[in-house]
């Protein structure tokens, strides 16, 4: 686990505040030389307690800390000048991570104590007079301060509603595919296991009857034909009704990994792919996908280009990139057989050139029903 001055998760947050720190030390420059090595070591004991206290919300030390971080406000405060009591911001934001009310009304009663005790000692002082336009200026600050938790915790409160919201939606995708996998295991079960197991025992009595009755094992034969045609449609009409990736959706896909890469990407050719049969559609699209993963992991391009053309019988993809190319005689890796071997599928071909990049050539024949459209 690598070591870190603050919670990455928090960001630059936490490093905002650092910036107050720089008044009291500047301040500390003009007290006497022990009041300078005193405050000093408040202010170091106050940032190492800052930290902690962002590594121990909502643990019991928490609590600890920031008892500590109040009193050094308090002292600076009380003993050297009313002016320091604006560290308070500190505290109050910590007073804010309480989860529980207790606990968050107590934060909040100390903070108030905190606030108006060094005010009220600094009033009670003979010399101290505090004109009009100070108590103006002091007293909305002390107001500003107390009110701040509420912001903080409100805060919070809705970062944790949006996690719980996340977690929710997560939980529902996963139990969206769960359902979906039974219900394919079920159908795939209540479609094909009586079929197979027919299929299974004809075969079974064609062998026996092969030598025995020739003519019966023809017809039985013939009737597994039939039933395993029969088979195959169900195959169809199940796989029609799950949901398979579309040309156009994984272009948008690819779209946002190049850019998410930093690499230029644009796309010249048909937009129109409602014609092309869906299994078609979800080959090509995966190999579309594939093209550009290595295109982000290995190219190191800074540009590429789709384009796909469709005629009557063939539909063409070129992926272009101006990267490093592939070296000759370089064996095709595990991504590109998969892509060969999916579009050997519908006999489609796959080729890999260089030319002021890498240019990879697919080409899918489009096959047509006898009724004259494309399936």
């Amino acid at each position: 686990m690598k070591w870190s001055i603050f919670p990455r998760q928090l960001g630059f947050f936490p490093y905002i505040f650092l910036i107050y720190i720089g008044f009291p030390i500047f301040y500390l420059t003009k007290e006497s030389r022990f009041k300078q090595l005193v405050g000093f070591g408040m202010v170091l004991l106050f940032l190492v307690s800052y930290r902690r206290l962002y590594f121990l919300i909502g643990k019991r030390s928490f609590t600890y800390w920031l008892a500590v971080q109040m009193a050094i406000v308090f002292l600076f405060s009380t003993f050297y000048h009313l002016d320091y009591i604006f560290l308070g911001f500190f505290p109050a934001n910590f007073i804010g991570w309480y989860k529980g009310k207790k606990a968050f009304r107590l934060g909040l009663l100390s903070l108030a104590g905190l606030e108006m005790i060094p005010f009220l000692i600094q009033m009670m002082q003979p010399r101290t007079v505090f004109s009009t336009n100070e108590l103006i200026d002091f007293v909305p600050f002390l107001i500003i301060m107390l009110i701040s938790p509420f912001g903080i915790r409100s805060m919070n409160r809705r970062l944790e509603l949006k996690q719980e919201l996340d977690q929710a939606h997560k939980q529902i995708e996963e139990l969206v595919k769960r359902e979906e996998r039974v219900r394919i295991a079920r159908d795939l079960h209540d479609t094909l296991g009586h079929t197979l197991s027919l299929l299974t025992l004809k075969s079974q009595l064609i062998q026996r009857l092969t030598s025995v009755d020739p003519e019966r094992a023809r017809t039985e034969a013939k009737e597994m034909e039939t039933t395993s045609r029969a088979a195959l449609k169900q195959v169809r009409e199940l796989v029609s009704d799950m949901r398979a990736t579309t040309i156009a959706e994984e272009l948008l896909h690819v779209q946002q990994i190049l850019r998410a890469a930093g690499i230029s990407y644009q796309y010249e050719g048909d937009v129109d792919f409602s014609k092309i049969p869906p299994f078609t559609q979800n080959i090509v699209g995966m190999c579309i996908c594939e093209a550009a993963t290595n295109v982000v992991k290995h190219s190191r391009a800074t540009h590429c280009s789709i384009a796909i053309q469709l005629s009557t019988e063939k539909m063409k993809i070129v992926v272009r990139d101006n990267g490093l190319g592939v070296a000759k005689n370089n064996q095709l890796g595990n991504g590109l057989k998969g892509m060969k071997e999916r579009l050997a599928l519908m006999d489609g071909s796959l080729s890999i050139t260089n030319h002021y990049g890498t240019v990879l050539d697919m080409t899918v024949p489009i096959i047509k029903k006898a009724g004259g459209t494309a399936g």
